[in-house]
């Protein structure tokens, strides 16, 4: 099953490179994904993210507040 990651924040320096760090990991891995930007921030709201950027997959939270650290995101390929 494809993973759907999505990024929360409003295009941010740190969004931009979460979302370019999650496909660069991704890439190295040779994992298809898909990754969506979500800009709203009524959206961002609903999604219960407090500090941006916040990170999903597969429509469960699994991040938010920083830019992960490559470990981590290595981790949510497993």
């Amino acid at each position: 099953m494809m993973k759907h990651f999505k990024v929360y924040g409003s295009g941010c320096a740190n969004c931009v490179r979460t979302k370019d760090l999650i496909e660069q990991v991704a890439a190295e891995l040779g994992e298809a994904i898909n990754v969506e930007k979500v800009t709203d921030m009524r959206a961002i709201v609903q999604a219960g993210i407090l500090r941006t950027p916040g990170i999903s997959l597969n429509e469960a939270l699994i991040h938010s507040g920083s830019v992960p650290d490559v470990t981590t995101v290595r981790s949510w390929f497993r």
